[in-house]
């Protein structure tokens, strides 16, 4: 079973689903894909969702307020990736985006080692069900322009603004 909880957060209503291995879904309750996510979970992982608490449940939420307080800026939850190998690999390079920085697509393609495959990135970027704590927010488009995010662009801005904000790193100017 893969246990479901829906909470409100400060950018809107959001499911999370987790195993015994770790969070494997935390999205916008309304992003457009969110029913194909929760079927890949379910098929890959052979469980079905439903509703009900699990522990790593608490350490998210409280993990989460400190990040939308501006206290936290990186998550130690134990993650459960349930994807094709290569979307794994993307998800797993989007950890390594620090906070209050961004990179492009480009930028993740030479990253993962193919400088070629930045659709292929930005499809497995999408397809990321772990918003925020992986955080594909932080992928921008190569001329700084914000591009895609599946729970809609004023997400984005306002998840990047945050962490601006609470980076104490000095941006240069972005074209948002």
């Amino acid at each position: 079973m893969i246990s479901l909880k829906h909470i409100d957060t400060p950018v809107g209503k959001m499911r999370i689903g987790a195993t015994d291995e770790g969070i494997c879904l935390f999205d916008f309750l309304y992003r457009k894909s969110i029913d194909s996510i929760m079927s890949r979970i379910e098929q890959l992982s052979g469980d079905r969702f439903e509703e009900g608490e699990h522990p790593h449940f608490v350490l998210l939420e409280q993990q989460m307020a400190e990040y939308f307080a501006g206290t936290r800026k990186v998550f130690d939850l134990s993650l459960h990736f349930v994807g094709t190998p290569f979307q794994k690999s993307v998800w797993e390079a989007l950890l390594q985006i620090p906070y209050g920085e961004t990179r492009s697509y480009k930028q993740q393609s030479i990253f993962l080692g193919d400088e070629k495959a930045i659709r292929a990135v930005a499809g497995a970027n999408g397809q990321n069900g772990i918003a925020i704590i992986v955080p594909c927010h932080r992928v921008i488009g190569e001329d700084g322009s914000l591009t895609g995010y599946g729970g809609g662009l004023q997400r984005k801005k306002w998840l990047l603004a945050l962490e601006r904000k609470h980076s104490g790193k000095v941006v240069q100017a972005e074209l948002f």
